[in-house]
């Protein structure tokens, strides 16, 4: 358990860790490219590590050196490879995908929350192209048994990007046309480094289109993870000014701000570039007095990660809230529906959990408390800024889990 004062003013410039997202898919990716990578300011957390371990196991040479990540790619995988994706749902499901194609055995395992999560919802629509996967009773472990694939037209019912990609890396080895559809565009790192990489792959508005493909290795410098930003953003918006350095802007992760645009908060884009096919920029974020608002369900899949801290908000906020469309959030490291009504109300708050968001009532001025992170990194950092933002802080149980995103969370808090 950990105490976290509060204070009355947080102002600070930040150098976040890199995209997390983009950290898996370049080590993953490069790990069956032709040549070599060299990955810089990549996330070393828990989540991209387990994606590490799991390209050595399938014959992948991948070193760490601090934040860089050095990939020489298997033109085959091992077969019978035995794959542990510790607490990484990305790990998981974008490997099921990705191993699909390859003519290998292979089993996909991970830890007691992983192992509580669906992964049918993978196989199912993998099986469309010809798949042979198992699951156990929708769940991990997971097993991928040689079969040689065919390209169709898949429908997503849900926005997932963890979905959409298993199925682009699946349909780079399939025959024919894959053509995968959804009803509201997730975030697309995925088709825009297999691009990069050589892949035949095209994008028209909610379709993507892939082909049989070889992928050429690409060194890959990740800009900062636009989720670890958004929780110093939001110390900005609630307690002073913040300025986040190098921060991933690409339009499909940008929920956050247009969440920050309905609040009120007042944030400003400074030196715009392009990198690396990636939108980045420095975000400046100050004082604001909020408002409440309406999400929904075409909002979601651009803030998903980022909900919870977006409720929070809400709470600090004038008048009611509604965030709906979410029950994405129920199949998370945690029920984050619960957990978020759970944390606000700890703090002093007033949250009702629905089935798919929350209705908030804000209230100005919280008092603190005690929060239990249900060892979920979004909830654990998410009641910190709340702890810091209330009237007489309070305590986080079990707040080491912020390393599977964020490792140095704490000490650049205090910093």
């Amino acid at each position: 358990m950990q105490r976290i004062e509060p204070r009355a003013h947080f102002e600070g410039e930040f150098k976040l860790p890199g995209d997390k997202s983009i950290t898996h898919r370049a080590v993953m990716f490069n790990a069956t490219a032709e040549g070599k990578a060299v990955i810089t300011n990549a996330l070393i957390g828990e989540d991209c590590l387990s994606t590490c371990a799991c390209m050595r196991a399938l014959g992948a040479k991948v070193e760490v050196d601090g934040t860089t990540i050095m990939v020489e790619g298997t033109p085959q995988f091992l077969d019978g490879a035995k794959l542990n994706c510790g607490n990484s749902g990305t790990t998981m499901r974008l490997l099921t995908g990705f191993l699909a194609g390859k003519g290998v055995h292979a089993t996909l395992y991970g830890d007691n929350s992983l192992s509580s999560r669906p992964m049918g919802r993978v196989a199912k629509p993998l099986a469309l192209l010809g798949a042979d996967i198992q699951t156990t009773d929708g769940h991990a472990p997971v097993s991928v048994s040689p079969k040689a694939l065919t390209g169709t037209k898949v429908e997503l019912a849900i926005a997932s990007a963890q979905v959409k990609s298993a199925l682009l890396l699946a349909g780079i080895s399939a025959d024919g046309e894959t053509v995968v559809s959804e009803p509201v565009k997730s975030r697309d790192h995925t088709e825009r480094m297999l691009y990069a990489m050589g892949a035949d792959i095209q994008e028209e508005g909610r379709l993507v289109t892939v082909k049989k493909s070889v992928l050429h290795a690409i060194d890959v410098c990740v800009p900062s993870d636009i989720s670890s930003a958004a929780y110093f953003m939001a110390l900005g918006a609630l307690k002073g000014k913040t300025l986040c350095k190098n921060v991933g802007v690409n339009p499909t992760r940008t929920g956050i701000l247009t969440a920050f645009d309905r609040l009120g908060v007042k944030y400003t884009l400074l030196n715009e570039r392009v990198s690396g096919g990636e939108k980045i920029a420095d975000i400046l974020v100050e004082k604001s007095n909020m408002h409440g608002i309406v999400l929904t369900e075409e909002l979601v899949p651009s803030m998903v990660d980022e909900l919870p801290l977006v409720a929070l908000l809400c709470a600090f906020a004038d008048g009611e809230s509604r965030i709906t469309g979410a029950k994405e959030l129920k199949v998370k490291e945690s029920d984050r529906i619960f957990a978020t009504a759970e944390l606000i109300r700890n703090l002093g708050g007033d949250c009702t959990p629905l089935d798919d968001g929350f209705i908030i009532r804000g209230k100005k001025n919280l008092t603190g408390g005690t929060i239990n992170s249900y060892l979920d990194h979004r909830i654990a950092m998410t009641g910190a800024v709340g702890l810091i933002a209330s009237e007489n802080g309070g305590y986080i149980q079990d707040p080491e889990c912020c390393a599977i995103s964020f490792p140095d969370f704490f000490e650049k808090l205090n910093a």
